[in-house]
């Protein structure tokens, strides 16, 4: 599984990386309304949380859904400006005149895309019964701010851009001020790595979820994320933003038409980089079958053969031998050759990490 973005014949300088404070006040407002999913922030979400004025919370409550549910489109605008450059705003103020500049079906997709975000890559007008259907099984929330958008949609946009400017006044504007310098020293990094290494090291700089697939004569940015979507990079380019709170997702935008985008963390933690979703499944996979699970008991407690392991579950060495296949396969046990001997253990590392790659696999 993986989102793909087709770069085949796209001119090097058609990469850029840019930062974007609509998008870096989106993914603020997606870690205040998810904690949970930010674990290093919630010092700031905390205190940032206690200090909202009754009003604006209630507010932001209206339509938490677009940076919760998803993260949505409307959030990087200049990406679906017809005609336009692609390029970013250098305030928050440009970048809600890019917002008041997106036309109006790409508005109200990119608004509508929580409804139902299984149909983001088929593109096309919005039905306004199935929207309010949709919206329905979501909540009562989400059923008055569709009410609201199909029946007003300049009134609505007018009051996202209040919301975003109160936000800003309330606590973004500091917030901004304090990780602008990072952001553009890393996006300055990145640039300057594309230039002096190229494309493939400077994806890996990105996250470790994010490659370059080149087969058949075609190239291709792959995020690893357990999604599938594909887009195109042709007459457009491709826009990469850093954030500073968004650990541990990735987004990708890769709506038809959009120029995509992809928004990467900067500052993780120091952890180990994820597991790939496929590694992921076959650790689970491995892990499900009730004989593979007593022998990880054993072996993580030391190394045994293959002929000491079927001795002490009674079944036959080939049998073992294929349930360390599965293991191993997953990358869940290491060998060592003793003499004539080869002796299995369980990775314990690897077991241990297997619920933060599960959590950050999700979330990414």
């Amino acid at each position: 599984m993986s989102v793909s973005i087709d770069i085949t014949g796209l001119p090097p300088e058609r990469i850029v990386f840019e930062i974007s404070p609509l998008a870096e006040l989106g993914v603020a407002l997606h870690a205040l309304s998810e904690p949970a999913h930010h674990p290093g922030l919630h010092g700031w979400a905390t205190a940032t949380a206690a200090a909202l004025k009754p009003d604006l919370a209630d507010r932001l409550l209206e339509a938490d859904f677009l940076w919760t549910t998803t993260f949505s489109d409307i959030l990087t605008p200049f990406a679906g400006i017809r005609g336009g450059d692609g390029r970013t705003g250098a305030t928050l103020a440009e970048e809600l005149d890019l917002l008041d500049r997106l036309d109006e079906d790409r508005f109200m997709a990119a608004a509508l895309e929580f409804t139902c975000s299984a149909q983001y890559a088929a593109g096309g007008p919005v039905r306004p019964e199935r929207a309010l259907e949709l919206a329905a099984n979501r909540g009562p929330r989400q059923l008055e701010f569709t009410r609201r958008l199909l029946s007003d949609p300049v009134g609505v946009r007018a009051w996202l851009r209040r919301l975003f400017e109160d936000c800003d006044r309330a606590f973004f504007a500091d917030t901004w001020r304090r990780v602008q310098p990072a952001l553009a020293a890393d996006a300055r990094h990145k640039t300057e790595l594309l230039r002096r290494k190229g494309l493939p090291e400077v994806l890996h700089a990105v996250s470790p979820a994010v490659s370059l697939d080149e087969e058949d004569g075609r190239r291709r940015i792959a995020v690893d994320k357990l999604s599938d979507g594909r887009t195109t990079a042709a007459g457009s380019g491709v826009t990469f933003v850093p954030s500073s709170f968004g650990w541990p997702h990735v987004w990708v935008l890769h709506a038809p038409g959009w120029r995509p985008v992809v928004h990467y963390p900067v500052g993780a933690p120091e952890l180990p980089g994820p597991a790939s979703v496929e590694l992921l499944h076959l650790r689970m996979e491995a892990l499900a079958h009730p004989m593979r699970m007593r022998l990880c008991r054993q072996l993580a407690r030391a190394a045994y053969t293959t002929g000491e392991l079927a001795e002490s579950y009674g079944i036959t060495p080939p049998e073992v031998s294929r349930h360390l296949a599965v293991l191993k396969k997953a990358q869940l046990v290491t060998t060592r050759r003793r003499g004539r001997y080869v002796l299995h253990q369980l990775d314990v590392t690897a077991v241990a990490r297997i619920g933060s790659d599960f959590l950050e696999t999700v979330l990414r």
